[in-house]
C-alpha cells in the first residue's frame, strides 16, 4: 500500500522538526519562562524606581543563566547520571570549605572565594537530587528500608552543613529536593508518616538547642506580627497592606505606593510579589499563579514521559523544587509561612537562584529532548 505525503508536510517535518530537535529546547516551557522574565523586568523597573543599572545587571545574569540552560539541554541525561557522584562530593566539599574558610556577610558564612565569589549551597540544590536519583535508580523500586536509609543520609549531609552556615531557607529547599526523589521512587505512606512524626517530636528539641535567636524571632513574628509592628513584624505587616490595597484589579503598573514611599522593604527581591499584587490586584495574581501552574504541569509531563528511572526521578524532583520556591515565597509574603530568604522564582532580583533554576530547566529539557524513538 502506497502512502501519499503532501510536500508541505514533508517540508515541515524535515526543516522545523529537525531544527527543534537540534535546538534541544522544549518550546512550550521556554515560552512560559520567557513570559515570566518579561514580567520580572516590568516589576523590577517599577519596584526599583526605574533603576536602569539594576535592570542591566539583571539582564546580564539572565543572559548567563539562559546560555547555561541551553548548554545543559544539549547534554545527554546519561552524562548527568554518570557525573552525579562526583558533582555531589564536590558540592559537599565546597560546603565543608565554607564552614572553614568561607566569606562572612550579613552575619552568615555562606560564600566561598575561588577566583570569584559564589554560594555552594546553590549548587547542592541540583547535585543532591541528582545523587539520590542515581542511587535509587540502581535498585529495585519501591526502595527497601536500607536503601531509604542511605538516601536519607545523602540528603541530611548537605542539609546539616547548610543549616550550620546558617541558612535555614536554603536547607529546606535542599531537603525538599532530595525528599521529593524519595517520594517519586514509591516509598510507602508508613515511611512518610514516620518521618513527619519524628520531625514533630524533634521540633521542640531543635527549637531549644539548635535554633538561633533570629530564627526563633521569625517564627514568633509569623505567629503574631502585630506584637512588634515597627520592628520584627514590620515587613510582613507592610506586605499585607500592599497586597490588600491592590484590590481586585490593582492600581496599575508603576502605581504602587508601598514600594515608592519606601514602606515595603526588599521590594525588588523577597517581597516583590507584594508589589505585583498591589499593581495588578487579585486578577493579576491569579494570572501569575496560572503561569507558574503551567510550568509545573509541563514539568511533570516531561517527568512522566522520561524513558528511564533516573530521568523520571530527577525531572520530578526539579519540578518539585520549583514548586517549593513558589509556595514558600508567596506563603511568607502573604503571612501563612515564616519569613525566610527565598526569592520569587524568575521574578525577584538576584543571580544565584536564577542560575540554579535555569540550570534545572536545562536538565529538564535535556531529559525531554534526548528520548530515544522506541519501536512500535
Amino acid at each position: 500500500m502506497k502512502i501519499e505525503t503532501r510536500p508541505e508536510q514533508f517540508k515541515e517535518h524535515s526543516f522545523v522538526g529537525v531544527f527543534l530537535r537540534k535546538l534541544h529546547l522544549d518550546i512550550p516551557l521556554l515560552m512560559a519562562l520567557i513570559l515570566l522574565l518579561v514580567l520580572s523586568f516590568m516589576m523590577l523597573y517599577s519596584s526599583s524606581g526605574k533603576d536602569w543599572g539594576l535592570l542591566t545587571r539583571q539582564a546580564n545574569r539572565v543572559g548567563f543563566a539562559m546560555v547555561l540552560m541551553v548548554i545543559l539541554a544539549h547534554i545527554n541525561p546519561r552524562q548527568f547520571q554518570r557525573f552525579s557522584i562526583g558533582l555531589y562530593l564536590m558540592g559537599v566539599g565546597f560546603l565543608i570549605a565554607v564552614l572553614v574558610v568561607g566569606d562572612v556577610g550579613k552575619g552568615a558564612q555562606r560564600w566561598l572565594y575561588i577566583g570569584f565569589r559564589f554560594q555552594p549551597s546553590e549548587m547542592i540544590k541540583l547535585t543532591t537530587p541528582m545523587m539520590v536519583a542515581w542511587y535509587l535508580s540502581g535498585h529495585e523500586l519501591p526502595p527497601r528500608w536500607r536503601h531509604i536509609a542511605v538516601a536519607t543520609a545523602l540528603i541530611l549531609l548537605p542539609t546539616i552543613l547548610i543549616v550550620r552556615q546558617p541558612d535555614l531557607g536554603t536547607s529546606l529547599l535542599v531537603a525538599s529536593s532530595g525528599m521529593s526523589v524519595l517520594y517519586f521512587s514509591g516509598i510507602s505512606w508508613r515511611f512518610l508518616t514516620g518521618v513527619i512524626s519524628a520531625l514533630s517530636i524533634f521540633a521542640p528539641v531543635y527549637w531549644q538547642f539548635f535554633m538561633r535567636e533570629y530564627q526563633k524571632d521569625r517564627v514568633t513574628t509569623f505567629l503574631n506580627p502585630e506584637a512588634d509592628p515597627l520592628g520584627k513584624g514590620y515587613h510582613i505587616i507592610q506586605s499585607k497592606i500592599a497586597i490588600g490595597s491592590g484590590g481586585e484589579y490593582g492600581k496599575g503598573w508603576q502605581e504602587n505606593t508601598q514600594s515608592h514611599l519606601e514602606f515595603l522593604p526588599e521590594s525588588s527581591t523577597d517581597f516583590i510579589f507584594a508589589v505585583f499584587a498591589e499593581e495588578f490586584g487579585l486578577m493579576g495574581c491569579l494570572c501569575l499563579l496560572s503561569l507558574y501552574l503551567f510550568i509545573i504541569v509541563r514539568g511533570f509531563y516531561i517527568a512522566v514521559q522520561a524513558q528511564d528511572t533516573y530521568g523520571r526521578l530527577l525531572a520530578g524532583s526539579l519540578v518539585c523544587t520549583f514548586f517549593v520556591y513558589v509556595f514558600v515565597n508567596i506563603g511568607m509574603v502573604i503571612g501563612i509561612l515564616p519569613v525566610v530568604g527565598v526569592p520569587l522564582p524568575l521574578i525577584s532580583y538576584g543571580g544565584t537562584s536564577m542560575v540554579t533554576l535555569f540550570a534545572g530547566f536545562g536538565m529538564l529539557m535535556s531529559i525531554h529532548t534526548h528520548k530515544k524513538i522506541l519501536p512500535s
